[in-house]
């Protein structure tokens, strides 16, 4: 697969039908995410897994804004968090996740699956649209999967039938949707939902990562009418900024903020996603205690 190839979502509508689908692959925006954390492969292959499906059902939900994915659990991968934002007229969307884990308890672990890991716990999917209501569903993480769990998320919350095929490997991380649609009494193809479902159903882990979007549609759905839709680019991107923490410390208040400043000389953040430092002087801090509207333009 070509660069030009990677970090792609494919729509595709299967005509006759009240079917439709997406494909996700992943690669540079998923070792973008992967390089900022030392992460044990277990977690790695959970959170491409996540990054995947939050393109998918950022597209899915055509979300305009931010949409986040939350797996919460009391086991040793206590958090996966994996968010998409608007990224303008270039880019489609843009990726960003981490996770949270206890390095001893993982390794004490017979097994990778998503109970061992995760424990008991929960999926949060939050819709944050630019100009509407913000909108939380939670779904118990009670499937054997990740991909199951966000099935029962459409069966419960959006009411359509929809299937996911997640994978992720040391390289890519990929997804394949499909969903059947309201209908509208003017299906010809009554048959079409089980029949497509059951090709889906049949694709591997390792053909979603290795083979190119056109040949992964091909060999599932090449007796099938399927019309493709000009794909959609997806890259990593960090939303934080020196501003974004500039605010946020403010929210603490001036005691707080002096206090810190008292201790260790001065104040030094790191977004949890990227990994970026953004230190604040003392004057810098006073500053921003004097006027919050406008953060010191010290570089990071």
């Amino acid at each position: 697969m070509t660069q030009s190839e990677s970090d792609r979502l494919q729509r595709f509508l299967f005509d006759d039908t009240q079917v439709r689908g997406e494909l996700v692959q992943l690669e540079d925006s998923y070792q973008s995410t992967l390089s900022r954390h030392d992460y044990p492969a277990p977690v790695e292959r959970l959170l491409g897994e996540l990054l995947a499906a939050c393109a998918l059902l950022t597209a899915t939900i055509k979300l305009d804004g931010v949409l986040s994915l939350e797996v919460r659990g009391d086991g040793p991968l206590s958090l996966l968090m994996a968010e998409s934002n608007p990224g303008g007229t270039e880019i489609a969307q843009r990726l960003r996740a981490i996770a949270r884990f206890d390095e001893q308890a993982l390794a004490t672990l017979d097994d990778a699956s998503l109970s061992s890991l995760v424990g008991t716990g929960q999926v949060v999917i939050t819709l944050d649209p630019r100009g509407g209501q913000r909108y939380q569903g939670i779904v118990a993480l009670d499937q054997a999967t990740l991909s199951g769990c966000l099935e029962d998320y459409f069966a419960r919350s959006e009411q359509l039938p929809t299937r996911l095929w997640l994978a992720a490997g040391e390289r890519r991380a990929a997804g394949l949707l499909v969903q059947k649609l309201p209908e509208d009494g003017r299906q010809p193809d009554v048959d079409a939902w089980d029949r497509i479902n059951a090709l889906a159903e049949t694709i591997t882990g390792e053909e979603l990562l290795e083979l190119a979007p056109e040949q992964v549609l091909y060999r599932l759905f090449h007796e099938e009418r399927a019309r493709l839709f000009e794909p959609a680019p997806l890259a990593f991107g960090c939303t934080c900024s020196r501003e974004r923490f500039a605010q946020a410390l403010h929210r603490l208040g001036a005691d707080e903020l002096r206090s810190a400043v008292a201790e260790q000389g001065r104040i030094d953040t790191q977004c949890h996603f990227c990994n970026t430092h953004y230190v604040f002087s003392a004057a810098d801090v006073e500053e921003l205690i004097q006027r919050p509207d406008a953060p010191s333009p010290t570089l990071h």
